[in-house]
C-alpha cells in the first residue's frame, strides 16, 4: 500500500517527502519530478515567494541506478526563502520574537491556536500554509510515472476564476498544449485575457481571487474502488483527497450538481458494447464513477477553490492577547493560485487512484504488477 507522509514548514530549511509501497523496478530520476514542481509554480497571479523559490527536488533515498528499489523513497525541498527567515524560524528559544495575535479571517490561525493553545499564529501558519503541497506534487511525479505503466494519465484545465467563465469545451477536444502554455491554464482564448485581467485588477484593489478547475483522469481500468465500506468508495476518496488542497471549499464529479435539476433518464449514461472496444458510454454525466467504482469512462472531478484569505487590506479580527478588534495582521500571499490548485489536483488524484491499483493488482515489482493488471484487463475485456 502505497503512504505519503510530507514534513517541514513553509519558512522553514525545506520540506521532506517520504513514498512507501512504490515497486521495485519504476524508472525515476529527478528532472521529471522537477518539471511537475515547476507546473505547480507557475500562474498569473501567484506571489513575490514563487520568484525565490526554485523548487528542485534531491532523491535522499529509495532509488539506486535510475530505478526504484522497494524501499521508502526520501525527497527533499529546499526553501530557498528560509535564509529570510532563520531569526524567527530557529529552533531555538528566541525571546527577541514578538508573537502574531492577530488572526486573518478564512486562514486557520484561530482555529489552530484555540486547538493547541498556542500563543503565536505563526506556529499555526507555517505548517497550515499552502507551501505544504509542493511535497505532494513531488510525490505525485512519481505516482504519474507508475499509473503511466497502465495507461493512465492525468490532466487538469481551469473553467473559471472570479466571475468570468470558459466556454464549455469537452475533454474530448480539449487543446493540452495550449492549456500548458496559459497562464491560467485555461484553453478558452477570449475568457483567458479576462481572467487575466481581473486578476490584474484584483492585485491592485488588495484583494484576491478563486475559481474553478477540473481534473481529468484518463484509461482508469474499471472496477476501483468499492461499494462495500463507506470508506472505500471511489469518489469518497477523491473527494477527500481534492478538499485537502488548501482552499479547496466545493467538489463534484461528472456533471454534479446539474444533475440535481434533471429527471431519471437525462442523468444516467446508457451502456453500449462493441466486440473491439467493450462496454462504453455515449455520455459521461457520473464522471466515470458509479456505485463507488470507476466504470471505464474518464474520472472527471471539479473542485471549487475559494480566494486566498491573506489580504493587502485586512479584514477585522480579534486580537487573542487583548480581545480588542483590529486589522488582522498581513502575510506576503499569492493573489490568484487556481491554476497552481489545478495541477496540484491532478497529483492527489494520481495518488488516490495509484492506491487502489496496488491495493487491487498487487506485487513487489513492476513486473508483477503489470503481470497482475494485465490478467485482470484481458479478464474483463478492457481494451481503451
Amino acid at each position: 500500500m502505497i503512504k505519503i507522509i510530507t514534513s517541514g514548514e513553509s519558512h522553514g530549511k525545506q520540506i521532506n517527502v517520504i513514498i512507501t509501497g512504490i515497486p521495485y523496478g519504476l524508472v525515476v530520476n529527478e528532472e521529471e519530478i522537477n518539471k511537475e514542481l515547476i507546473r505547480r509554480k507557475k500562474g498569473y497571479g501567484r506571489g513575490e515567494r514563487m520568484k525565490i523559490e526554485d523548487d528542485t527536488v534531491e532523491i535522499i533515498s529509495g532509488v539506486r541506478g535510475g530505478i526504484t528499489i522497494g524501499s521508502p523513497i526520501c525527497l527533499r525541498i529546499e526553501n530557498k526563502d528560509y535564509k529570510n527567515w532563520k531569526n524567527i524560524m530557529s529552533i531555538k528559544e528566541n525571546e527577541n520574537i514578538d508573537n502574531i495575535v492577530k488572526p486573518r479571517p478564512g486562514h486557520a490561525d484561530l482555529p489552530g491556536l484555540l486547538k493547541y493553545g498556542a500563543n503565536d499564529i505563526r506556529n499555526i501558519l507555517e505548517r497550515s500554509s499552502a507551501r505544504e503541497t509542493v511535497g505532494r506534487v513531488a510525490a505525485g511525479a512519481i505516482i504519474k510515472k507508475l499509473m503511466k505503466l497502465f495507461g493512465t494519465t492525468f490532466f487538469s484545465r481551469v473553467i473559471q476564476i472570479g466571475k468570468v467563465k470558459s466556454k464549455n469545451i469537452s475533454i474530448k477536444v480539449m487543446n493540452r498544449e495550449y492549456i500548458e502554455k496559459s497562464s491560467v491554464r485555461c484553453e478558452d482564448l477570449e475568457a483567458e485575457k479576462i481572467m487575466i485581467e481581473e486578476i490584474r485588477k484584483a492585485k491592485k484593489a488588495g484583494e484576491s481571487l478563486g475559481g474553478i478547475f477540473e481534473v481529468v483522469a484518463f484509461n482508469v481500468v474499471p472496477g476501483i474502488g468499492s461499494y462495500v465500506l463507506p470508506e472505500e468508495r471511489l469518489d469518497g476518496r477523491l473527494a477527500k483527497a481534492i478538499i485537502s488542497i488548501p482552499g479547496i471549499k466545493g467538489v463534484e464529479f461528472g456533471e454534479g450538481f446539474n444533475l440535481a435539476k434533471k429527471t431519471g433518464s437525462k442523468v444516467h449514461d446508457e451502456i453500449y458494447y462493441q466486440k473491439n472496444k467493450g462496454f462504453y458510454r455515449k455520455t459521461n454525466r457520473a464522471g466515470g464513477i458509479e456505485g463507488g467504482i470507476s466504470n471505464g469512462e474518464p474520472i472527471l472531478i471539479r473542485a471549487a477553490m475559494k480566494p486566498i484569505p491573506s489580504l493587502k487590506k485586512p479584514l477585522m479580527t480579534v486580537n487573542v492577547k487583548t480581545k480588542k478588534s483590529e486589522k488582522a495582521f498581513k502575510e506576503r500571499a499569492d493573489v490568484c493560485a487556481v491554476p497552481s490548485a489545478a495541477v496540484i489536483g491532478e497529483s492527489v488524484t494520481a495518488i488516490e487512484i495509484a492506491k487502489l491499483y496496488l491495493k487491487k493488482f498487487g506485487g513487489d515489482s513492476i513486473d508483477e504488477l503489470s503481470k497482475n493488471f494485465k490478467a485482470y484487463s484481458e479478464g474483463i475485456e478492457w481494451k481503451r
